[in-house]
């Protein structure tokens, strides 16, 4: 199971909105990123499930010969 842990809040230094659009951007790539993961690992993905499906073919096709 996933787990989310939040970024650090920034020292005072910092602008606060320019702040806020990098940490949500931060959070968002990491959320695509665990999503892309996701998929693969239970081959939901269209591209891993071809990938997968294929390469059984091909496994099936070599020890007959």
């Amino acid at each position: 199971m996933a787990r989310y842990i939040a970024l650090p809040v920034a020292t005072p230094e910092y602008d606060r909105e320019n702040e806020q659009v990098t940490r949500r951007s931060l959070e968002q790539s990491l959320q695509d990123a665990n999503s892309n993961i996701e998929g693969n690992r239970d081959k939901t993905n269209k591209l891993s499930s071809l990938a997968l499906r294929r390469f059984q073919f091909l496994l099936m096709g070599a020890g007959n010969g």
